[in-house]
């Protein structure tokens, strides 16, 4: 039986333990010997290594050329997740490779909605949408509708028939584009397209924790105080959707502060960026979901921006670095 004591029997725990803890802990960690620094510092590259934890289908690697700091630490989420569902995922490895691969973002039974709704198509038979009920027949090829404010689209979802390999369910495999997280002088971490996208390309979700209204300001003021100290970049979006009714409005609040996917990490531009926002409904879902497309062809390497909203005047904004030749020289904020 091996000594506990020897590198060797340190190391074999390390790779069990580390991977769990918050950079904080891992660096007290790494003080206390020579094996758990080495140990320590195999778990930050491999953070630095994959933003997405592995949960996604291919690796989102950070790239900081800026300073020291070799990656973001957040719990990673490929869907959005209500507060007490997400407070199993609390505790995450994090920095050594996961046994399973990532699977579909879709179905999702914990959210509520009806089930018992959706097509009855055959696996595989929706194809490219067509002639499925599920589907937006009148929309255009891209499913983006118009390019100015946001477009709407229409996917199979829990109660329907067909399978994750349905040609409706386009935005339930997760990230499936290239993509590297980029350090930024002035913005922070950005959001950087890895390879070529195409106009109406799918590129990833916004996902994080679904909040109360009433949560959402609680949150909200907290991490204007933060933010305006400098100690906090908040990821939390208030999406609203004027009903057809035109007298009422649903909203919805995703918090992807804490938890959260690669959405996170993409900037504003004033200029309306190069992702085009799209209200995405599964049939039988109450919510609807944000989802990021290509509003244009998109070099690699090229940042990935969109617009956050109109900017509003107010003493303690927080600047805005978008560099547009539009820039209105603050980051848009609202009342939440």
């Amino acid at each position: 039986m091996r000594n506990p004591a020897t590198p060797g029997a340190v190391g074999e725990l390390a790779e069990l333990v580390l991977p769990w803890l918050p950079p904080q802990d891992l660096a007290a960690a790494a003080s206390a010997s020579r094996a758990l620094r080495a140990a320590a510092s195999s778990v930050s590259a491999g953070r630095a290594a994959d933003a997405a934890h592995g949960l996604e289908p291919h690796p989102i690697p950070f790239d900081n050329l800026v300073d020291c700091k070799p990656y973001a630490y957040f719990l990673y989420t490929p869907f959005s997740l209500t507060p007490s569902s997400a407070s199993p995922r609390r505790a995450q490895p994090w920095g050594r490779t996961w046994a399973r691969p990532p699977g579909p973002t879709w179905p999702r039974s914990d959210l509520g909605g009806f089930p018992s709704a959706g097509c009855a198509c055959a696996q595989g038979a929706c194809g490219g949408a067509r002639g499925c009920p599920c589907a937006d027949p009148e929309a255009e090829a891209v499913g983006l509708g118009s390019e100015a404010g946001m477009g709407s689209l229409r996917e199979c979802g829990d109660g329907c028939a067909c399978g994750p390999s349905c040609g409706n369910r386009r935005t339930q495999l997760g990230v499936t584009v290239r993509l590297r997280v980029v350090r930024h002088r002035e913005k922070g971490w950005g959001l950087h397209a890895a390879e070529v996208l195409r106009r109406g390309q799918f590129v990833c979700e916004y996902a994080g924790e679904l909040l109360t209204t009433e949560e959402a300001r609680r949150r909200q003021g907290l991490y204007d105080e933060l933010a305006s100290v400098g100690k906090l970049s908040p990821a939390l979006i208030v999406i609203r959707e004027h009903l057809p009714s035109g007298k009422a409005c649903l909203r919805v609040n995703i918090d992807a502060t804490k938890v959260g996917n690669v959405a996170r990490f993409i900037n504003h531009s004033c200029d309306g960026g190069n992702l085009h926002p799209v209200l995405v409904r599964s049939s039988g879902s109450l919510l609807p979901r944000l989802c990021f497309f290509a509003a244009r062809d998109i070099i690699e390497g090229e940042e990935l921006t969109f617009s956050y909203g109109d900017a509003r005047l107010r003493p303690n904004g927080l600047p805005c670095f978008c560099g547009s030749l539009c820039c209105s020289g603050l980051l848009p904020s609202e009342e939440t």
